[in-house]
């Protein structure tokens, strides 16, 4: 799936075989079993690296072998990892693909190819896309669809106006969004269609201000969001309300509680470096993203350690194989590989194309749409 996929298909890559054979083990023991948030350390409170990732070298990104990974991966349909993500197969090739362009290397990637499978993934009668051939449509994989064809800057092979309809006819009464006939109903989802709609260039095919106002009373006490009203706080979800919020503008309904909202974000950082969903929980490195991108939206990066997080990151790493896991020593994957680089650039790590923090696409492509001044 797209960037909004939070919760739901974090859960995937769990049911993933972990590694149980010899691997490379980080050079820095990292006390990840620790969930004690990093502003209880006197250590990371009095960190001097806040902000910035200048004391690490470029070298310790693996890039090669990262875009090596990527490209076995997208090419391995008979990895036990393919069986189990078939459902889901176009976002898997936007985070493969996104990582790619980060990393600067997607014109190893073969773009015809892509789109012509793309194509076929399209449900013409629904006007959107499903997450494989065959699959049913849904918002999720729509938006991935339209982010790949942006990437590769092919918006000319999307029906706008259809793709568009397709969001606005999951709309309902209350302003929220469900992903597709059967009804669900999640914040993911608003930003899905709130996000498309804006890079297809046709906001006025849904209710927006009702968006924005749905997601507004997804808002709790602690400033953080949840999956819909009363819904747990939670990063991921974070991520999409504040980002739909930004795409809604600033004359929509919802307000967010800045001040409140950053101190619950940083204080997803333990003691290990890398980034919680929630409180009580093990860090994990796709948090790298969901909660930096929530802080870049907000202006508020440097609340957290940025040097502790890009070492937790770079610690994950398959110095073998390729590729990044949740955290160190485990198995690596390609949904935690596109985000462990995606946070790392909204870092600035050298050599990395830097990434919307809304859009999570890369900058350059964002501006090319005439979605952010240059």
């Amino acid at each position: 799936m797209n960037a909004a996929t939070t919760t739901a298909t974090h859960q995937i890559y769990e049911i993933w075989p972990r590694a149980v054979t010899s691997r490379v083990v980080p050079a820095r023991p990292m006390p990840d079993e620790d969930p004690t948030p990093a502003s209880a350390s006197a250590s990371a409170s009095a960190s001097t690296s806040r902000g910035g990732v200048a004391s690490i070298p470029p070298s310790r990104l693996l890039s090669s072998l990262h875009a090596d990974f990527i490209q076995r991966a997208s090419s391995d349909d008979d990895a036990i990892e393919s069986a189990l993500t078939d459902h889901l197969r176009v976002s898997g090739a936007y985070w493969g693909l996104t990582a790619m362009a980060l990393l600067g290397r997607l014109d190893e990637m073969d773009r015809d190819g892509v789109l012509a499978w793309l194509a076929r993934c399209y449900d013409a009668k629904k006007g959107g896309y499903g997450g494989n051939e065959g699959h049913d449509a849904h918002l999720l994989y729509t938006l991935s669809a339209v982010q790949i064809y942006a990437l590769f800057d092919r918006m000319d092979l999307v029906d706008a106006d259809a793709v568009a309809a397709f969001a606005g006819s999951l709309q309902r009464d209350d302003g929220s969004f469900a992903g597709d006939e059967w009804g669900e109903i999640d914040t993911r989802f608003s930003y899905c269609a709130l996000c498309l709609c804006k890079l297809c260039g046709r906001m006025d095919a849904i209710d927006v201000d009702a968006a924005a106002a749905f997601v507004d009373r997804c808002k709790n006490w602690d400033g953080g969001y949840g999956a819909e009203p009363g819904g747990e706080s939670h990063a991921g979800q974070i991520f999409v309300c504040v980002a739909a919020l930004e795409i809604a503008g600033g004359d929509a309904p919802g307000t967010i509680d800045r001040e409140a909202l950053g101190w619950w974000l940083c204080e997803r950082q333990v003691k290990a470096g890398g980034l919680n969903g929630r409180p009580e929980k093990l860090p994990d490195v796709c948090y790298g993203w969901w909660v930096l991108s929530a802080l870049s939206i907000l202006n508020k990066l440097e609340w957290i350690d940025a040097d502790a997080l890009a070492r937790f990151i770079l610690d994950a790493q398959d110095g073998e194989k390729g590729g990044i896991a949740d955290r160190p020593s485990d198995e690596p994957d390609v949904f935690h590989t596109f985000f462990g680089v995606a946070g790392l650039s909204l870092l600035g790590f050298e050599g990395l194309r830097r990434i919307d923090p809304t859009y999570a696409l890369p900058a350059d492509v964002v501006q090319r749409m005439g979605l952010r001044e240059t």
